[in-house]
């Protein structure tokens, strides 16, 4: 009887570890989740959103941040309101969690310079880029603004950004506006960014 008490044990044992091989590469090959539509900063309009597509926008990434963010392993969601305010999420998974931490240094030093870089490329334009602080969630995420007027056109415009991290996962969150910073959801914005931090996995 000891024996075959053993004996189930074991093969119990072993079908336990049979099934913890097969869920492995299910979880290694979880797709990070984006934000819904009802996550964005509150609107006076109801926020629409797109599916999730392969690779990045057709900008090469998002405003401030072109190019920066490899195709590869990345996926985006587009956001509009009937207001024009609209927005975009990008999420990439990178090869290492070494390289998601240069691609997050990366992408806050395009965020923190981009309204000096604006101005050089266009003459006239007045671009104010500002830092508003990190946020205590997974690794961490960084919030970052730019409030552009263009004195020609008679037109300004607010944009909110966000970078953030989970182990190899980066995501980035834009949200943007006609206006200025004082017409912006920025305490909203923080807890969307959370949120998409906090959803990835």
């Amino acid at each position: 009887m000891n024996r075959l008490r053993t004996a189930l044990a074991t093969v119990a044992a072993a079908a336990l570890g049979l099934a913890a091989l097969a869920a492995a590469p299910a979880q290694a090959t979880a797709q990070p989740a984006f934000l819904a539509a009802s996550q964005m900063p509150p609107s006076s309009t109801p926020w629409t959103a797109t599916q999730v597509f392969p690779g990045v926008p057709e900008n090469g990434g998002v405003l401030c941040a072109p190019y920066k963010i490899p195709a590869q392993n990345t996926r985006y969601r587009e956001f509009s309101t009937e207001l024009d305010t609209n927005g975009v999420q990008v999420t990439t998974v990178a090869r290492t969690e070494a390289d998601a931490v240069k691609l997050v240094d990366t992408l806050r030093k395009s965020l923190a310079g981009c309204g000096p870089l604006l101005e050089r490329q266009n003459p006239g334009l007045h671009a104010v880029s500002a830092y508003h602080g990190k946020l205590a969630v997974e690794e961490g995420a960084w919030v970052y603004s730019l409030d552009t007027a263009d004195p020609q056109i008679g037109t300004t415009d607010i944009h909110l950004f966000s970078v953030g991290r989970d182990g190899r996962t980066v995501t980035l969150v834009r949200w943007g506006q006609m206006g200025d910073l004082a017409d912006a959801p920025l305490t909203g914005f923080r807890t969307t960014t959370k949120t998409a931090v906090n959803k990835l996995y």
